[in-house]
């Protein structure tokens, strides 16, 4: 999975999110995925969700997501053509949860939306600043220049293991210019924001009187209600020949064909909201959650036997593969998402990020809870 880490790119962090190069789910003809009804989908149970709902607390841009108890986490998917699934054993074994009720975004926050808050704070992203060289020992003092990291598609079929071939650290690139200094984002208001890191996704929520998600809030919106589906809208990947997400069509990493309407980012809300109405809960760019990430967390939840109630994640990041650099979880899928290469837009799975490294695919939308006296609340009739 692209997980970010430390590498020899300029002494710079280097980011390997959850673009891997294991083949994830293999789509068969006709767009149908291999389906978490298939062997290993035993392991969920009915989504219970909450019968009330606030009546008086208007959130403009927002949803009210019931919260409720859901089985958390995907499908062991053994054989039958579904190579590479191992690259999701951090999301399993599949455990029951509860979340309380919460109010999300509709959707990811926008160019627009950040621009105002930078036009009211000031505010600088990571991206933006120059990196201190104690930060990056033994790093050419030249190389110390701000920017970020973008998918950069070499022109030629490569081999999927080594991601060096496809990313790099672009001096410039920041929110304002996603793919470098030349580039802007002129008409791109509706466009979700990104080369945001942890650090600038947090502040930006803090300002507007909300917070980030939990990973469990994350899947909880993103299934919509449903249990054990493989995408937020169900078992196949299209429905009646309709995309339902932003994913790369064609050869990965060199082609992306666009015949979902895209060829890379798009802007919000141009595919099918899920049962909840939001937008993007799978493709077009990653998303943070406030969780720290630990391969191993969904084991210790079960291991305790009973319902997790509010699970906000470990104490701690640990991240064997690179046990240097805190991290944490991201949801979601990308652009990038392929049967090929990436199962980030499979609803259960998990992505990891180096917390001060942003991309060209990964961006954040808030949600804010309703504390006991903000609101009153209605049976919803279920």
């Amino acid at each position: 999975m692209l997980a970010i880490g430390v590498s020899a790119l300029m002494g710079f962090a280097y980011y390997e999110q959850s673009e891997t190069p294991k083949p994830s789910i293999i789509l068969r003809e006709g767009g149908t995925a291999l389906s978490a009804t298939q062997p290993g989908a035993a392991e969920f149970q009915p989504t219970v969700a909450n019968t009330w709902r606030p009546v008086d607390s208007v959130t403009p841009g927002m949803v009210w997501i019931p919260g409720g108890e859901f089985s958390m986490g995907t499908a062991d998917y053994p054989g039958d053509g579904a190579a590479g699934m191992d690259a999701t054993a951090d999301s399993r074994p599949v455990h029951r949860v509860y979340v309380d009720g919460f109010y999300m975004d509709k959707t990811d926050v926008t160019n627009a939306e950040f621009a105002e808050f930078v036009k009211a704070t000031g505010y600088i992203t990571i991206a933006e600043r120059k990196p201190r060289a104690e930060d990056f020992p033994g790093a050419p003092p030249e190389k110390l220049v701000p920017g970020s990291l973008v998918f950069t598609p070499p022109d030629h079929r490569v081999a999927l293991a080594d991601n060096f071939q496809w990313w790099a650290y672009v001096p410039g690139a920041n929110w304002r210019h996603p793919t470098g200094p030349n580039s802007n984002i002129r008409g791109r208001a509706n466009y979700p924001v990104v080369h945001v890191a942890y650090e600038d996704a947090a502040a930006y929520a803090t300002w507007v009187g909300k917070r980030l998600p939990t990973e469990a809030e994350f899947e909880f919106a993103a299934r919509g209600g449903l249990a054990g589906k493989t995408f937020p809208w169900g078992d196949d990947f299209r429905i009646q020949g309709m995309w339902m997400a932003n994913t790369h069509q064609g050869r990965f990493p060199d082609k992306d064909t666009g015949e979902d309407g895209y060829a890379g980012l798009a802007p919000v809300a141009k595919f099918p909201p899920n049962a909840y109405g939001l937008y993007d809960m799978a493709g077009n760019v990653w998303q943070w959650t406030s969780d720290w990430y630990r391969p191993d967390y969904y084991q210790q939840l079960a291991g305790v036997g009973e319902v997790a109630r509010n699970p906000r994640g470990p104490d701690s990041a640990f991240d064997p593969e690179d046990p240097n650099q805190p991290k944490k979880v991201q949801r979601g899928g990308s652009f990038l998402c392929t049967s090929q290469y990436c199962s980030g837009y499979i609803v259960g799975t998990r992505g990891k990020g180096e917390v001060s490294t942003g991309t060209n695919h990964l961006g954040f939308r808030c949600v804010k809870t309703i504390r006991s006296g903000q609101a009153s609340y209605e049976a919803t009739g279920h």
